[in-house]
């Protein structure tokens, strides 16, 4: 199978911050893009309940508040909608720990392989005045299409930061010409 017939889905958590003696970080919000080159992605969204608060610091990263999480399911009871939306695809995300851990957590999961973009961006880029997503999709000129899909939102919103990953990775594969190579060359 080529580059150009695989469907990637790209990946984000964003967390609710470490309670230092009390609690570990735990996700609050996952964002999800699928896509083929040259096709339009489809997006998936969901904020996570952790019964916990976020902190004060959490939230000054990314706006998300104990408030937009009431009614949300958890990791674990969003993982049927996961299984269908992640399948056997290969994952991507920009610098891919955090989501690996997250998912990691969740029972008999398989999800993977996965592409980190980071690592990807600094192979390819490595001259890039920054390998922060953001950054990197600014000096790219991938912001503007990001912004074109994912309207009213910014970075360290999980489905924005999802589906720049995946708009970088497919600037990279047209950019180098690697649509009829195998995925394999882009795995982590």
């Amino acid at each position: 199978m080529q580059i150009s017939e695989t469907t990637f889905a790209a990946i984000d958590f964003e967390a609710a911050g470490a309670i230092p003696g009390e609690a570990p970080d735990a996700p609050i919000q996952i964002g999800i893009a699928v896509g083929r080159l040259g096709e339009e992605p489809e997006f998936f969204e969901s904020y996570l309940a952790i019964g916990r608060p976020v902190t004060p610091g959490a939230t000054r990263v990314h706006g998300i508040t104990d408030e937009h999480l009431q009614g949300a399911p958890t990791l674990p009871e969003l993982y049927p909608t996961l299984a269908k939306v992640l399948g056997d695809r290969p994952l991507v995300a920009h610098a891919h720990g955090t989501e690996k851990r997250f998912l990691g957590s969740l029972p008999g999961h398989s999800f993977g392989p996965w592409v980190d973009t980071l690592k990807l961006g600094r192979k390819v880029y490595p001259q890039a005045p920054s390998h922060k997503l953001g950054r990197l999709c600014d000096s790219l000129l991938i912001t503007p299409l990001l912004q074109e899909h994912i309207p009213a939102r910014d970075w360290h919103d999980a489905l924005y930061d999802a589906a720049a990953s995946l708009f970088l990775l497919f600037h990279v594969v047209r950019e180098l010409g690697l649509e009829a190579k195998s995925p394999s060359l882009l795995l982590s």
